[in-house]
Parts: structure tokens; C-alpha cells; sequence
């Protein structure tokens, strides 16, 4: 593993220690900065913090984005895509109680697509469908605007809200907007037992982690160097 991504993975031990703790607010609110930064384009931060995400869409032209490589499911695209709606559904409708931030500025039509599910149980035509018609221009800048919401919600929270479990109306929203298809309901039972730092160490952070090195294995498959 190279020396990003392990300590990466050390200094989310230490967000989940801080999390659990919930006395120190500054220190934990510090670390998902940081830990969420370099899930995102270098964009969303200071200068200097390196970003996985920017580290993998170097060199990468829009038709690579779309390429779905032999044995693998999912292209660049569709990574970024489930990514963005798996943190915006999750950090606004869960964690905010605020809309989602899909539906400003008509992201779906910008997007070009019809989709506004998580991708959670998609199958394989979709996929292929999505990645082709996808807009990724405005893919990236819806990414970077959910990111954006993001870090903005972690800043109104409260060290007692990080305890807090999940309201089930605030569940039973994702089902009202269909931001979730029937096959990942097991993803929304795993989200609605999550405290507030349960989600936190998960959506916008260590899913993203999880699903750029499989970003990172389609770039190689599709013949770029990382």
C-alpha cells in the first residue's frame, strides 16, 4: 500500500476514536475535513492535500470515463456517480434532514440522465446506459457541490448529534424519492441502524475510499497508469 493511502487509513482510526468520544468536536471535525478532502477533488481544499480522486482522473479523457473494461461492472463514471449520490443522499436526507442536492440547479437534466437512485442493485444495462449518456462535465461538478454540502453540514453539527441515531422519516425519505432502488434496501436497513459518526466514518469517507481504489483498478484495466 503506498504511504497516501495507509495513512489515510490510520487517520481514520483516529476520526472514528474522536467520533466515538464526542468531547472533543474541533478535533474530530478537523480530521473528516482532511479524511474527506482526499476523497475529492483538490478543489474542495486548501492547496497542497492530496487528493485520491484527482490522483485517478489525471489523464483521463471523457471516452475512458464512459469505458466499462472486461471483467469489471462499473466505469469511471459510474463510480463517480454512485459516490456523489450515495454522499448526497445520506449526508443531506440522514444526517442534515436538508433536500438533497440533486435537485438544485437540475442536476439530472444537466447530467443528461434519468437516473436519481444510488446505483445500489443497478444492473449491468443501466450501467452501460448511464456511462454512455452522462454528462461528465457536470458529473464532476455535481460530485464537487455534494462535497461542497458536506462539509458544510459537519460544521452545524453538535458533539451530542454525533450519538444521535438516524430518524425514521428521515429514512423513509429516501423511499419517497426514490433515491434508492428496491435491490439496495439492505443499504438503507445498514444506514437507518447508524448513529451520526457511523455515518460519517462510512458514505463520505471509507465508501469513497473503498470505491476510488476500485477506480484506480479500472484505470489500470483500461490501460492508463495510475
Amino acid at each position: 500500500m503506498d504511504p497516501y493511502r495507509k495513512n489515510w487509513n490510520l487517520r481514520h482510526k483516529e476520526l472514528r476514536n474522536a467520533l466515538i468520544k464526542s468531547v472533543d468536536k474541533k478535533k474530530a471535525v478537523e480530521l473528516f475535513l482532511t479524511q474527506h478532502a482526499m476523497v475529492h477533488t483538490g478543489k474542495i481544499s486548501r492547496p497542497g492535500l492530496y487528493s485520491f480522486e484527482d490522483e485517478i482522473l489525471r489523464d483521463v479523457s471523457d471516452e475512458d470515463m464512459r469505458r466499462i473494461p472486461k471483467n469489471s461492472n462499473h466505469s469511471l463514471a459510474w463510480v463517480i456517480w454512485h459516490l456523489a449520490r450515495v454522499e448526497d443522499v445520506t449526508m443531506n436526507l440522514l444526517v442534515a434532514g436538508c433536500p438533497q442536492v440533486l435537485h438544485d440547479s437540475d442536476w439530472l437534466k444537466r447530467m443528461g440522465i434519468k437516473y436519481r437512485h444510488t446505483g445500489n442493485g443497478m444492473d449491468v444495462e443501466d450501467i452501460a446506459g448511464l456511462s454512455n449518456k452522462i454528462d461528465i462535465k457536470e458529473l464532476k461538478s455535481y460530485r464537487l457541490g455534494v462535497g461542497k454540502a458536506t462539509r458544510k453540514n459537519i460544521m452545524r453539527l453538535k458533539p451530542e448529534d454525533f450519538r444521535r441515531m438516524i430518524e425514521p422519516a428521515r429514512v423513509q425519505q429516501i423511499w419517497d424519492e426514490k433515491a434508492m432502488l428496491v435491490g439496495g434496501r439492505g443499504v438503507v436497513d445498514y444506514w437507518s441502524k447508524r448513529d451520526m459518526a457511523g455515518l460519517l466514518l462510512m458514505p463520505p469517507t471509507r465508501h469513497c475510499f473503498l470505491h476510488l481504489n476500485e477506480a484506480r483498478r479500472i484505470k489500470e484495466m483500461i490501460g492508463i497508469r495510475p
